[in-house]
């Protein structure tokens, strides 16, 4: 096959489908508005937003690059972290069992309830809009890779064993390679995550301290302007960052997918295709 055959075979399979809903959504968005008579301030036009995203697009620019900043910097901090908590809870089942729980009240409290916290030890900073964006993300990493690490074939285990295969060759070449499709699937998940907890974080931290400016914090001023079509755009901001992340993560997912083997047991082994 060609490569231009290749390219608009591409073009039809995803661009043209993108497209075609983003365009029902517009037309959608647009036939609301002249149905119902909605105020432009309950909900303006699509051109109007556009239009209000090219007037204020030095502040979008600007909160963009720092959400992104931290998003991405969260990322990679629950990724080294959670991976190496979830190598340790596969070398001991009483650690698994004891700390799990506790792990999961990362999932489950609401990190609006630990933004202030954080807040008062770590001050208004940016490096506390990464610790919130890390620890929301953190969950399905380590839930990921531990998973990983323990749904390997147990014959294969008990090949490495027979040849006297210690705790370090059997983590390494064979738990570690059969858990990376596991830890780039949870990677996938937290990529949205972080996105969202930078944006959180934007908003405790914004508000604190006149210096820094994120998205989180351009949403709260202008929400208190009542500019919805700014408001908006900062909504669409967002959306793109956290597209952006869920890219980087998947090329990452392509580049390292040959290093994944099959030596996964029956459905246990199975990681589900995104």
């Amino acid at each position: 096959m060609t490569r231009p055959l290749r390219e608009r075979r591409w073009w039809t399979a995803n661009a043209l489908p993108v497209g075609g809903v983003a365009a029902g959504m517009l037309l959608a968005w647009q036939c609301t508005i002249w149905a119902f008579g909605l105020p432009a301030i309950l909900l303006p036009s699509p051109a109007a937003v556009v239009q209000e995203a090219w007037a204020v697009r030095g502040e979008l620019l600007t909160g963009s690059l720092v959400s992104f900043s931290a998003a991405l910097a969260g990322l990679l901090t629950s990724l080294a972290v959670g991976t190496l908590v979830g190598i340790a809870f596969s070398q001991s089942r009483s650690l698994r069992i004891g700390f799990f729980p506790y792990v999961m009240f990362l999932q489950t409290v609401p990190i609006i309830g630990i933004a202030p916290l954080l807040i008062t030890w770590s001050g208004y900073q940016f490096r506390t809009v990464v610790l919130i964006s890390a620890i929301i993300s953190l969950f399905p990493i380590i839930n990921s890779v531990t998973s990983g690490l323990l749904a390997i074939d147990p014959h294969l285990e008990d090949l490495f064993r027979l040849y006297g295969a210690g705790r370090g060759p059997l983590l390494w070449k064979l738990r570690f390679p059969t858990a990376v499709r596991f830890l780039l699937l949870g990677a996938k998940t937290s990529s949205g995550l972080a996105v969202i907890g930078a944006i959180v974080g934007d908003f405790f931290v914004g508000n604190g301290s006149a210096d820094y400016l994120g998205l989180g914090t351009l949403m709260t001023r202008w929400m208190a302007w009542q500019n919805t079509r700014a408001l908006l755009a900062s909504m669409f901001a967002s959306a793109l960052i956290g597209l952006l992340m869920y890219a980087l993560v998947n090329l990452i997912a392509r580049l390292l997918s040959r290093w994944a083997t099959p030596g996964t047991h029956g459905s246990r082994g199975r990681a589900p295709n995104p």
